[in-house]
């Protein structure tokens, strides 16, 4: 088994100048503790004690190429010569619009941010520009960021937040501001949507188009297409945060391959394969707000040089299929050898999702909504995670594995030979 003792002797001295000793809240709390690494390549990570591990993150879903592809790193090499930051145009981002135009089906105009986070305060502002209207929609389980106006209710306590139906919105930290234009609804009812609709007040509707931020929860047939509907009847904003779903799911992300099509998209992760590079893109009638400057939208990074030279890059080798081709072979080999592990040690559980990004939950089938997923036994499927970590398998104690064309069948048949030492052993 694997130590980490390293990595915490690390993050111990770091917490002397750095807040907790980690950057992000979401890595606090890491079993056994949080891990530094020393380099990254491929589908591996070596950390600080020296452990290779096969890496189902890959940073939390950004690296569809594995880590440090030769074909992105040449192109942002290649940019470090010639810019980094211009303080203006340049073609690249053009470049990099336009493959996005040519695959994401929303898709007729695009903004570059640096965040998922700040492309989802573009959305709302547009929404709220376009309608005269103030208050979004959100479901309970779904993420859009951490800023004070959207997280809420991420991962709430239905003791809390009280009625499934009409559920009370719950802040997500202490020092939270009021989510007063914010609607919070259990998500896959559409009958909640319209009676809210109906009340004349929703600027936008914020969803995943599926479920991968808490409990990989697909949409209920002909449940996207009516909130599509709904959408047009009653002059509301539609908007996909495809964050994670977006060129991984599919070329055209989940709405590609779903065949529904909202009015703004939220893009990232996968989108520059690690570089920090979001957008939000949508139909001219709504993204003309933000180039005309009726709606602000800013960013002193936004298209920095470097990291559009990564985003063409991506994006070229995306729209070829090939990488999903790829994913398809090897992903597909996991997802079917997992599911014969678990059901050969008579472990309940349930694959849901895609060779390139897929959940699995212990001990639960069928869940349609957050309430209903988290009945799932999440701490069993965090003690099976951390003890595949020790045995050089790292994956995502929630439950969601990423794939990348990377991951080789040596990679895969190992992951499945450490899979099932840890069931032989008991979880």
């Amino acid at each position: 088994m694997m130590d980490f003792s390293g990595s915490l002797a690390a993050v111990e001295a770091g917490a002397a100048y750095v807040a907790g000793g980690v950057n992000s809240g979401f890595r606090t709390g890491a079993r056994p503790n949080p891990l530094v690494f020393t380099s990254a390549s491929g589908c591996k990570l070596v950390d600080a004690d020296g452990n290779v591990l096969i890496d189902y993150f890959l940073g939390m879903g950004p690296m569809l190429l594995g880590h440090s592809p030769k074909e992105v790193v040449d192109a942002a090499r290649r940019q470090l010569d010639v810019s980094l930051l211009v303080a203006g145009q340049t073609q690249l981002e053009y470049d990099a619009a336009r493959l996005i135009t040519e695959m994401v089906p929303s898709a007729e105009l695009v903004r570059f941010s640096s965040s998922g986070a700040e492309a989802v305060q573009v959305a709302f502002r547009t929404a709220r520009a376009a309608t005269n209207r103030w208050k979004i929609i959100k479901f309970e389980g779904h993420y859009h960021g951490w800023f004070d106006n959207v997280y809420w209710s991420v991962a709430p306590d239905p003791t809390i937040a009280g009625d499934a139906l009409h559920p009370i919105p719950v802040a997500g930290t202490q020092g939270q501001e009021t989510g007063e234009n914010l609607v919070v609804l259990p998500w896959n009812n559409i009958a909640v949507i319209e009676e809210q609709l109906k009340n004349g007040d929703i600027a936008g509707i914020i969803m995943e188009p599926i479920m991968f931020n808490s409990g990989g929860i697909l949409p209920l047939p002909g449940y996207l297409e009516q909130v599509r509907e709904l959408c047009t009847k009653y002059g509301t904003v539609l908007i996909f945060d495809e964050v994670i779903t977006g060129f991984r799911v599919s070329v055209g992300g989940a709405q590609g391959a779903l065949g529904v099509t909202p009015d703004l998209t939220i893009l990232g992760k996968a989108l520059a394969n690690g570089f920090a590079v979001a957008a939000i893109a949508g139909k001219k009638e709504f993204m003309d707000l933000v180039g005309s400057g009726k709606v602000m939208h800013g960013g002193t990074y936004n298209t920095q040089s470097v990291s559009m030279a990564a985003t063409v890059a991506t994006l070229e080798l995306i729209k070829t299929g090939k990488p999903h081709a790829t994913i398809a072979s090897t992903g597909s080999a996991l997802m079917e050898g997992l599911a014969k592990e678990f059901t050969n040690a008579d472990v309940m559980h349930e694959i849901v999702g895609y060779p390139t990004v897929f959940n699995v939950r212990f001990d639960l089938h069928g869940p349609t909504d957050y309430r209903s997923g988290i009945k799932a036994n999440r701490e069993r499927y965090a003690n099976f995670a951390f003890e595949l970590l020790k045995s050089g398998i790292r994956i995502l104690p929630r439950g969601t594995w990423f794939l990348s064309t990377a991951h080789e069948s040596i990679d895969i048949d190992k992951t499945l030979s450490a899979v099932r030492d840890v069931l032989k052993a008991g979880i």
